[in-house]
């Protein structure tokens, strides 16, 4: 039985891709789950797994969310590819916002309850871009660079309450998102659409296949297994960060 049975967990951009794959994972090893997500689709999603849909915009206020959570998921994301002089200013801010600046809002709304209870975990859904830079992106390097650094500071602070905080660092996965990339992908390298996957996405991998959202919810599963593993990250990339 895993040390998710039982407990309640939330998980942000839930619909589809990760988010989706984790509250599955979450579901299926006996936790309560609670599915949050922009796009209407995730209270069919949530009806499905046995679960409770939120539909919100968590660039917005976050507190028709439960407060009575265990295990948080910050997964909710989105990526914009230009270089940075046509980067729009209001983009960049949105996406720190929702990456960076909801994931301390969520936390902020669940600790009083993980710490009542002396137990929590949160998970962040970070990516190799948080310890690594790629050109084109710097909303989404900036904010999960700010993710990695404010999921250390909850995991010191949380210690002692029995609240554990780690990051996930994906490389590229099989998920909307990263297909959605591919047209601006193939713009700003002046390359074939067909092309972007082994020569962008899979450049830096050792292992040339996209990640599927399966294996970063086993991740997940790992990390809230786990009561001594804190203020780390683990990379879920095929070998990238090792060169």
């Amino acid at each position: 039985m895993s040390s998710v049975t039982g407990h309640s967990a939330l998980v942000t951009g839930a619909a589809s891709g990760i988010g989706l794959a984790c509250a599955r994972a979450l579901a299926a090893e006996g936790a309560e789950v609670h599915l949050a997500d922009r796009d209407p689709g995730v209270l069919a999603v949530a009806e499905e797994l046995g679960g409770v849909g939120h539909v919100l915009d968590l660039t917005g206020p976050v507190d028709a969310l439960p407060r009575e959570v265990d295990i948080l998921v910050n997964n909710a994301g989105v990526q914009h590819v230009a270089p940075i002089q046509e980067f729009p200013a209001e983009r960049f801010s949105a996406m720190v916002e929702l990456m960076l600046g909801a994931a301390f809002r969520l936390t902020r709304h669940v600790l009083p309850h993980m710490y009542d209870r002396g137990w929590g975990r949160l998970v962040h859904i970070s990516s190799v871009h948080g310890m690594r830079a790629s050109a084109f992106k710097s909303a989404y390097v900036a904010a999960k660079h700010g993710l990695e650094g404010f999921s250390k500071v909850a995991a010191l602070e949380g210690a002692p309450h029995g609240v554990t905080s780690n990051c996930v660092q994906p490389g590229y996965v099989r998920t909307p998102l990263v297909e959605k990339q591919i047209a601006d992908q193939a713009k700003v390298h002046d390359i074939a659409a067909e092309d972007v996957t082994s020569r962008i996405f899979l450049q830096r991998s050792a292992v040339k296949r996209l990640i599927e959202p399966s294996e970063v919810a086993s991740a997940v599963l790992w990390l809230c297994d786990n009561s001594f593993v804190t203020g780390t990250s683990l990379a879920v990339d095929g070998g990238w960060s090792a060169q």
